[in-house]
């Protein structure tokens, strides 16, 4: 009787299918487990950048507004216009964040109103219309007459003494972030549309 001789390659690249394949199955049951436990509760994980967990980096001008007690309607209003991942990106960004007590001066029931799910959009604009490209400094921006937001509409940039005004919200504190600044405003910025 003849033995057959198997090439040791050919029975590592055996061993090696079977145990990829043992871990296929696995991750693939854990995946019907997750989707499962998501479906009978009705909860689903945000994803994407803004998510990660990151406590070496510089913080970015999300990581700035969410430490900030003094942006916790912001902060509402970005997670309610699901934006977050677009402050996170490498920008770099420049971001007017208005205080709680800029957002408590719109008209009553303004920002409960564009919280609420069907004013998504309208939310979105507005917040976007507190961003734009770059990185400047407050005595820098003292040079423009006017900036590209990210909802493309321009605001206007105004000097008075030392004082820079952004659409009409004065910067009143300049916090360096890990992908732009965050100027702290002393009123929400509205788009043309909305004034």
């Amino acid at each position: 009787m003849k033995t057959i001789a198997i090439p040791r390659v050919l029975l590592g690249m055996f061993l090696l299918a079977l145990i990829l394949g043992s871990c296929k199955s696995e991750a693939k049951k854990d995946a019907t487990t997750t989707n499962s436990a998501i479906a009978e509760t009705g909860e689903t994980k945000r994803q994407g950048q803004a998510f990660l967990k990151d406590d070496e980096s510089t913080p970015n001008v999300l990581n700035i507004a969410i430490g900030s007690e003094d942006h916790t309607t912001l902060v509402a209003a970005v997670q309610a216009a699901e934006l977050e991942n677009a402050l996170v990106n490498a920008g770099p960004l420049m971001v007017f964040a208005p205080t709680n007590a800029a957002f408590e001066a719109l008209p009553e029931g303004t920002v409960e109103n564009l919280l609420k799910p069907e004013n998504k959009d309208a939310l979105a604009n507005i917040l976007k219309h507190h961003v734009t490209p770059g990185n400047y400094s407050k005595d820098f921006l003292k040079k423009f007459k006017k900036l590209g937001q990210a909802n493309d509409q321009n605001t206007t940039v105004e000097v008075k003494g030392d004082d820079v005004y952004v659409g009409g919200a004065k910067i009143i504190a300049s916090i360096p972030a890990g992908n732009g600044i965050v100027h702290v405003v002393d009123k929400v910025i509205l788009p043309p549309a909305m004034d």
